[in-house]
């Protein structure tokens, strides 16, 4: 069954860290119809094109002036729930 995978990096900028390479471990783990949902200060464009790459689409919508969550996801978003 498809899991949803949350993490939540807008720590990692409070301390002027880059959490590239934590995003990318968790995106190792996911497997068959699971999805990665980011919690984020920001709309991430530059990780956009590196997921594409991995094959994953996205959803995005900022639920405030520095929350973002967007959802990496493979084939149709409906069935990663």
């Amino acid at each position: 069954m498809a899991k949803e995978i949350e993490l939540d990096v807008r720590e990692y900028h409070e301390r002027g860290e880059d959490p590239f390479d934590e995003i990318m471990r968790y995106v190792d783990l996911l497997q068959g119809g699971d999805s990665l949902v980011l919690i984020n200060t920001f709309e991430p464009f530059p990780l956009y094109r590196v997921m594409e790459e991995k094959g994953f689409s996205h959803s995005a919508e900022q639920l405030g002036p520095s929350y973002w969550r967007i959802k990496f996801y493979r084939g149709d978003p409906a069935r990663t729930n």
